[in-house]
């Protein structure tokens, strides 16, 4: 029996020292928060999307630095034996659009209690206000650690470092793990805030602030380039948009904003319709009130928020009678609702950032274990690794693999 010592009680952490003590080792675990879990009780707006009942091909499509790395841990746990996992602890799951996983009961609070009592039920010790200091070494092994003021070092055959990364600070995740793994002497790749809403030049945005769009399709451009396209739902803010497709477009776009790259993001509005059946529509729509004005005749067509700013932008009187606008600007009209251009100037911090992008190097740890190939017998899992994937479920998902595979590893 190893004693095996766990830093971090987020989703990764409980879970590798969960499967380290079924497999018989002596498991403590260090969490500097009040309690577990407290990123994980705010995922999917506090409903927790645990996983993403996908098929392979499309789990894989989905992670987007480092998939090939995922593999092993993937093959050892993926989504359905990580639903099979929580429905044997006794948590009904259920899935919804886009192969979401949810608990039933909608409830984050029921997930962190189901794993919190599997700790208790598995004998694993829980130290809670326990911030890690330090991490010791001797001869390439790993040999204890030093918790922040205490003397007292915590010897043990083997570590776990679930630590996250930087995203939503105020939860606890404020970058230690890179620290100790930098200490040890391992690579850290650029960090960035990811899966951030993004903020636009334009000032109407403001006047769009809370409207949703779903079925909208977006482009973003770098020049004549098309980095990112997908097709969803939208949610103006304040400063720019956020929502689902944005989400997952600022995974991909952080590249270019480092280049100074202009950055144009494409809202087509009605992406069901080619620009022929749109004209058709917009001409049927004017027919039924030819002699309203122009600015009375969008109702059928656009939500209310958004009408007094495509009138604006489309250059069109708005006081004009409907009958006497111009094929020209009916057309114009078309391409602006087919091509609303907005332009990017940054994304949000990581107050804001669903997961942070890069962390550990991944060619510095072995993807069958998890295991450091620098240090003997320390193991990195989860968020602290450069491994993300786009909104859905699929980052839990990688932090639920890489936490069995190290569990499982240690000897």
């Amino acid at each position: 029996m190893s004693k095996v010592l766990v830093i971090g009680g987020g989703a990764s952490g409980m879970l590798a020292a969960i499967v380290a003590a079924r497999n018989g080792h002596n498991v403590d675990l260090f969490e500097k928060n009040e309690k577990l879990g407290k990123k994980l009780y705010i995922t999917g707006k506090g409903r927790c999307n645990l996983t993403n009942a996908c098929d392979l091909d499309t789990f894989f499509n989905q992670v987007v630095s480092n998939p090939k790395f995922l593999y092993s841990a993937f093959y050892n746990f993926n989504n359905q034996d990580t639903m099979d996992f929580f429905e044997d602890l006794g948590l009904p799951l259920k899935v919804e659009r886009g192969n979401r996983v949810f608990p039933k009961s909608d409830k984050s609070s029921d997930v962190i209690g189901i794993l919190k009592r599997e700790l208790e039920n598995q004998k694993v010790n829980v130290h809670y206000h326990s911030e890690v200091e330090s991490i010791h070494t001797r001869d390439g092994h790993f040999h204890s650690i030093k918790l922040k003021n205490n003397p007292q070092e915590w010897a043990g055959d083997a570590v776990v470092i679930a630590t996250g990364g930087l995203s939503y600070p105020t939860t606890g995740s404020t970058g230690d793990g890179y620290t100790f793994a930098k200490k040890m002497g391992h690579t850290i790749t650029d960090l960035y805030p990811s899966l951030v809403p993004i903020h636009l030049r334009e000032s109407y945005v403001k006047e769009l602030m809370g409207l949703s769009l779903r079925n909208i399709e977006i482009t973003i451009n770098a020049g004549k380039k098309q980095i990112f396209r997908d097709f969803g739902e939208l949610l103006f803010t304040h400063f720019g948009v956020s929502g689902p497709v944005i989400l997952s477009a600022s995974s991909h776009i952080i590249p270019y904003l480092n280049k100074k790259q202009e950055l144009i993001l494409n809202i087509d509005l009605k992406p069901a319709l080619t620009p022929e059946q749109l004209d058709a529509r917009i001409l049927r729509d004017f027919e039924a009130v030819k002699n309203k004005q122009f600015k009375n005749s969008l109702d059928q067509l656009l939500p209310k928020k958004l009408i007094d700013v495509i009138i604006r932008l489309s250059e069109i009187d708005p006081e004009k009678k409907v009958n006497s606008i111009t094929k020209q600007e009916r057309l114009g009209l078309v391409e602006l609702i087919k091509h609303l251009q907005l332009h990017i100037t940054k994304l949000s911090g990581y107050n804001q950032a669903v997961i942070t992008k890069g962390g550990i190097h991944v060619k510095e740890v072995n993807p069958y274990t998890m295991e450091s190939k620098l240090v003997k017998n320390v193991y990195f899992v989860g968020e602290v690794l450069n491994l993300d994937a786009l909104t859905g479920g699929y980052n839990l998902q990688i932090a639920w693999s890489t936490a069995f595979l190290a569990g499982s590893s240690i000897t």
